[in-house]
């Protein structure tokens, strides 16, 4: 899928843009593309210019939300078909997503690629071979490519969150000139997927599963035999668990997923938000 290459707008920046035209500016500059670049847009009484391209001033604009241009309006980056998806604005630039109003990625400390940075980091991935289990927005498989992975094979089941990344300009695009060839994006269920990978043909791995009440499959002891069979002996592997129902039930799922990984053939340990584990 072509990835978007038009202004993407907020409420903030929409503001902006009204603003400096109403106080006679000839020109507003800032990010049109979530904090990635900066440019400057030509403004006029009726309309405003990006690019080249014209473009009307938007209407009222909600609160975390983000537009982009569809040809005929500013439409807000959000699509249902059977859950509500939508591309949200962060602090740090790089947006989360939200599947029916819940958060999938955490950014209330830091932005959620230095979040990825910092797992990605486990698996030192510069020269490897990854499996990326549950591509999401892209960011670990952004910070692998940044990181000098020799390639890296990302799954994600959703179309509607491919969607999401052709219009995110944080996530990479297996097309693109930083990709070089060295991401391969599928759609597919990566619990079926997984079959079809050779034995011990993965160098690290990188698991960010939706929570246990909706992807179980993805936390079973029959995944974790396959994950441990494609990898390669002394291979590591982070796994994102944060900490669902700690505080209301008396279930651990870090632990649980630790005590299967290990029966798979893992040693593994709680690291930052997950499990880290090595292929023995």
């Amino acid at each position: 899928m072509t990835h978007y290459s038009g202004p993407l707008l907020t409420r903030p920046i929409g503001e902006a843009l009204l603003a400096a035209r109403d106080a006679g500016k000839a020109d507003w500059t800032g990010s049109m593309d979530l904090g990635r670049t900066k440019g400057a847009a030509t403004l006029h009484a009726d309309h405003w210019t990006w690019n080249d391209q014209r473009y009307p001033y938007p209407g009222k604009l909600k609160d975390r939300t983000i537009y982009y241009w569809d040809g005929e309006d500013f439409s807000s980056v959000s699509c249902f078909s059977g859950s509500l998806i939508k591309l949200v604005p962060t602090e740090w630039g790089a947006p989360t997503f939200e599947i029916d109003g819940i958060k999938m990625l955490p950014t209330s400390k830091e932005s959620p690629v230095d979040d990825a940075r910092r797992k990605v980091a486990l698996i030192e991935p510069r020269g490897k071979v990854v499996l990326d289990t549950c591509g999401g927005l892209g960011y670990f498989a952004a910070c692998c490519l940044e990181a000098g992975v020799a390639r890296i094979q990302s799954f994600e089941k959703n179309p509607d969150v491919l969607w999401l990344r052709t219009l995110n300009p944080w996530s990479p695009d297996p097309d693109g000139p930083s990709s070089g060839g060295r991401l391969q994006l599928t759609h597919a269920d990566v619990s079926l997927a997984i079959t079809e990978i050779a034995d011990a043909s993965i160098d690290a791995l990188l698991h960010d599963p939706p929570r246990f009440g909706i992807a179980g499959e993805l936390y079973a002891q029959t995944f974790y035999d396959q994950l441990a069979r494609v990898l390669r002996h002394g291979g590591r592997m982070f796994h994102y668990t944060g900490s669902p129902n700690k505080l209301t039930s008396d279930r651990d799922v870090p632990r649980e997923v630790e005590k299967r990984l290990e029966k798979a053939g893992f040693k593994a340990q709680l690291a930052l938000d997950g499990v880290f584990a090595v292929r023995r």
